[in-house]
């Protein structure tokens, strides 16, 4: 996946307001290169700890609006933290991981960065934090209402139960039932029947 080194006075344009300052210092501390990615389908951020000669290394997307951003740099970060103190002694997303996590998302919150129902949100996930930076549908919903939407595009627990839907690569599903957390949907052109997160974006087709 081609990818940017971002140059961190250009990072400012990816964060919220009055973020900056808190991150570069991280940054900075653990001397970390930072790379902003294009979208990628199944993470938002992604850290390799310092081997080699190399320093630590965290990617991004860049397609995030700015408090996703943040947020999943936050994730990172703190898988750094992690490492930095256990090494592989513990697991990726054990309760160390967690404690870290919430440690730096408890700092920029009472910075205020986040409007109203992120902070609330980010306060119910500062009580268990999802293992991937995906997981929180909670979180996740409620960042996609700072998404810039295209016309067309939906949730697929918006979509009506039988309408059609596209996603990347011109596939096109029928949207069953919910099966726990996610809905069944029937791949058009295979009769495959595939699993969809309520909170994966989707492009309606037209009857």
């Amino acid at each position: 996946m081609p990818k940017q080194e971002a140059p961190l006075a250009q990072l400012k344009t990816y964060l919220p307001e009055g973020s900056f300052d808190g991150v570069l210092h991280y940054l900075q501390h653990y001397k970390v290169h930072l790379t902003i990615t294009r979208q990628r389908e199944t993470i938002l951020g992604d850290y390799r700890h310092a081997h080699a000669g190399q320093t630590h290394r965290i990617s991004v997307n860049g397609n995030l609006n700015p408090y996703a951003f943040l947020i999943t740099l936050l994730h990172e970060l703190a898988h750094l933290f992690t490492y930095e103190q256990f090494g592989h002694r513990v697991m990726a997303h054990g309760k160390e991981w967690k404690n870290e996590f919430s440690k730096i998302l408890a700092q920029f919150l009472l910075q205020k960065i986040f409007p109203p129902d992120i902070t609330k949100a980010l306060l119910q996930t500062l009580q268990n934090p999802a293992a991937s930076s995906c997981g929180d549908e909670k979180l996740l919903r409620v960042l996609r209402n700072y998404d810039a939407r295209q016309p067309g595009m939906m949730l697929v627990e918006n979509v009506p139960a039988g309408t059609l839907f596209r996603i990347k690569g011109n596939r096109i599903f029928k949207k069953g039932d919910k099966v726990r957390k996610r809905y069944q949907c029937v791949e058009v052109a295979t009769g495959k029947l595939y699993l969809f997160s309520a909170v994966y974006e989707v492009e309606l087709v037209n009857a």
